[in-house]
């Protein structure tokens, strides 16, 4: 049982739940403080975390179960559960079923307008999952994937949305999409191979590290705009300088001819990233006076 558990975390690829969670956290603390002038309930949070980690694990697994075909060719990802056959495609739709349910059992214990929001997060997560099929720019629909979850938590604590919320999910998307197209410089092969489109195929490795240098980039502008909009403390900003310094050296690693270090930058530096976000802003939020 505890090997399968095992095998299940990692083909939704469970720890990558870092790279959100922290975000959509971020969103409901600025909410509750903007809003209410307090914090998010306990319970709040408690949906709020099971409802991102549901969808996630339905979004990872149905894009393994799309990418089949695709994950048995790759050398890179023939050895995954389902490609492998250690996992069923027929265990795969249904983990990816129930994971839904929770999603929306999660939903519906936050307020009405998640819950008749849910089936749209659902398409959008699922959709992506067959972008790279007709666009370069996937990259950027897996961000706005993970990039709705700031708004999301705002609505889960308040029931409506603020626009600037907006600007938080467009950080997310292009800090997401950044990375994204790091990543995708491994498989710049294969997907010739395969006619799969992506940012490094189209525009080869050099200038596809240089694009996400420029989201990236676009990160710092945004956050620094949402800081600005919200008129938020100190910590904030120097929250901004450490993801700021962080994405630098997640750029240094990675090299158009020696992309040995690119599981540190894609894994590792992005973890800190979101986690250390969470804790200046969340400090923000405590000596934010609202």
């Amino acid at each position: 049982m505890a090997s399968r558990i095992r095998t299940v975390l990692e083909m939704i690829k469970f720890e990558h739940s870092v790279f959100a969670l922290p975000f959509a956290l971020t969103g409901a603390l600025l909410a509750a403080r903007a809003t209410q002038h307090g914090w998010p309930s306990l319970r709040q949070i408690l949906w709020i975390v099971v409802a991102m980690v549901a969808a996630r694990s339905a979004a990872m697994t149905m894009n393994r179960i799309a990418d089949l075909r695709y994950d048995r060719e790759n050398p890179r990802t023939k050895q995954r559960a389902l490609a492998t056959g250690v996992l069923s495609l027929q265990f795969a739709w249904l983990f990816t079923l129930v994971a839904v349910a929770v999603f929306f059992a999660a939903s519906w214990q936050l307020n009405p307008l998640v819950l008749k929001l849910a089936p749209v997060a659902i398409a959008i997560l699922f959709f992506y999952s067959f972008t790279k099929r007709f666009t370069s720019w996937s990259h950027l629909f897996l961000g706005f994937a993970l990039g709705m979850s700031p708004a999301a938590a705002w609505i889960a604590v308040t029931g409506s949305l603020d626009l600037r919320m907006l600007i938080l999910c467009a950080a997310v998307t292009l800090w997401v999409g950044g990375f994204d197209v790091l990543y995708a410089c491994q498989d710049v092969e294969y997907d010739q191979q395969a006619g799969l489109f992506s940012v490094p195929k189209r525009f080869g490795i050099a200038d596809a590290l240089l694009i996400a240098r420029v989201m990236h980039i676009g990160v710092i502008a945004l956050l620094a705009w949402l800081a600005f909009s919200f008129g938020l403390p100190w910590p904030a900003w120097a929250g901004i300088a450490v993801v700021a310094s962080l994405l630098g050296y997640e750029h240094s690693l990675v090299k158009a001819d020696d992309l040995s270090k690119l599981d540190a930058a894609f894994f590792t530096v992005n973890g800190y990233i979101s986690m250390l976000f969470l804790l200046f802003w969340g400090a923000a939020a405590a000596v934010w006076r609202v």
